[in-house]
């Protein structure tokens, strides 16, 4: 493997795709083998370019490493689904990788703790701003009563345990409502729905975070709006455009959106 990847590496990454797993498979099931193929495994990111361990760390160091020295992976595993996320974190210079395949998850957890000082995070674990924590933060354009105001607006539009409202200064152009879950969790669900031996994780119910951007000029609008109803149907179709991007608004709750949809237009 070593010796086709040296001798023909066009044709080796051709190939990537069917041998992939099995290389994948190798580093994570025998150390011997890990230390071998961390020179030939391969990294594809989502304009289907392919790395070796050292290049795409090289790559990505520059901008991709956090105000603590840690450097941060970015990585999807449905660039459909999460192709908005996927947009966002282009726009600030940020590379993600591809991992779709069925023993992705394992490798991700794997490269995580052979790889020094290097974390890896799934697209939408968090908005672009604070996927990787930098110094340079965006001003809060809210005051902290404001703030307040906006958070008690949308947890009373929301109404949903299992989401709890944040407040965050984010950068204008992004999206006014993002919907994320834990990277870690989100991992450890992953792993015991492929059956390894974490059915714990898979029990426990969903949470996820709702991230609102202060600074985005819907929510001055939502402030600024005098009438409480209204305020509400903007916050909730904030919220469920947030949802719908994530594939996670269904049923009644879709039909009611689409219905708001049309008196709003």
């Amino acid at each position: 493997m070593a010796d086709f990847f040296k001798n023909d590496r066009k044709s080796y990454e051709e190939k990537w795709t069917d041998i992939g797993l099995f290389v994948k498979y190798g580093m994570i099931s025998e150390e011997k083998f890990y230390d071998k193929a961390k020179d030939f495994v391969l990294l594809t990111n989502t304009t289907k370019k392919n790395f070796t361990l050292d290049e795409y760390k090289e790559k990505v160091a520059p901008i991709q490493t956090d105000k603590d020295g840690q450097l941060v992976y970015i990585y999807t595993n449905d660039p459909a689904k999460q192709d908005s996320f996927i947009q966002s974190a282009n726009k600030k210079g940020y590379d993600v990788l591809l991992m779709n395949s069925p023993i992705d998850t394992h490798f991700l957890s794997h490269l995580e703790h052979k790889l020094e000082k290097t974390s890896l995070k799934r697209v939408d674990a968090d908005v672009a701003d604070k996927l990787i924590n930098k110094e340079d933060a965006p001003e809060h354009v809210l005051t902290e009563e404001q703030a307040t105001k906006v958070k008690s607006i949308f947890d009373k539009a929301i109404n949903k345990s299992a989401y709890k409202v944040e407040l965050e200064s984010l950068s204008p152009d992004e999206l006014p409502v993002t919907i994320t879950m834990d990277e870690f969790m989100r991992r450890m669900k992953d792993m015991a729905a492929m059956g390894s031996g974490m059915g714990f994780y898979g029990s426990m119910p969903d949470n996820y975070k709702v991230v609102v951007n202060g600074n985005h000029k819907l929510i001055t609008r939502i402030l600024q709006e005098e009438n409480e109803e209204t305020q509400a149907e903007l916050s909730k179709q904030a919220f469920d455009l947030a949802l719908l991007s994530q594939g996670l608004l269904t049923g009644a709750e879709l039909t009611e959106f689409v219905k708001r949809s049309v008196t709003l237009i």
